[in-house]
């Protein structure tokens, strides 16, 4: 999704090839061997299979709403190991064998830090969208789904603000488009432009 969203706000265009991944296709292995997603192959061959490098790459090129200058590397980083740890446990306890509620405390210490932040400018670097909000809003989207009435009985104003307005952006609505699964021999849709 956050790969998405900077494919789309740089006004990359890509074929976009959606894969079920109980059956990924060949080709995808052949180009990521690890056979997680994201991956994009850009014209040269190299491969990018790191959201955020997919991200970091895509607003080099052109970054028409600057969100390089909106970039936190730390927040981001912490999103991507702490939060996304506590998340996974949380949203699939079963699958790690552990307690869902210690690992939901977890990720609200992040959440609270979050709402902090946001109470300044309501977005995480300031007042205007940039790196950071994309790069972390997908994983705080999924935490807030696995219990929807107990993420929206906290007192994060601020948080809930911050994504409901994220959620109801047309960018949001631009990269949410569902392509079939795709299949060797077959052409994906496009990322959409905004």
């Amino acid at each position: 999704m956050r790969a998405r969203l900077a494919l789309a706000v740089s006004g990359t265009r890509c074929e976009l090839r959606e894969v079920t991944l109980r059956a990924k296709p060949a080709a995808m292995l052949a180009a990521s061997p690890k056979g997680t997603v994201p991956v994009l192959v850009l014209p040269d061959g190299t491969v990018l299979d790191q959201s955020i490098d997919i991200m970091r790459w895509a607003l080099a090129q052109r970054d028409p709403e600057a969100w390089l200058a909106r970039d936190d590397p730390a927040l981001i980083a912490t999103n991507d190991s702490a939060f996304k740890h506590a998340l996974d446990r949380y949203k699939y306890p079963e699958r790690y064998d552990v307690d869902a509620l210690a690992h939901r405390d977890l990720g609200s210490a992040f959440l609270r830090h979050l709402d902090d932040r946001l109470a300044s400018g309501g977005q995480l670097c300031g007042t205007t969208r940039g790196l950071a909000d994309a790069a972390v809003m997908p994983f705080v989207r999924q935490f807030a789904a696995v219990d929807r009435a107990w993420f929206d009985a906290q007192p994060l104003a601020h948080l809930h603000a911050w994504l409901s307005g994220h959620l109801a952006s047309q960018l949001f609505d631009a990269i949410m488009i569902r392509v079939p699964p795709w299949a060797t021999g077959t052409h994906g849709g496009f990322t959409p432009t905004v």
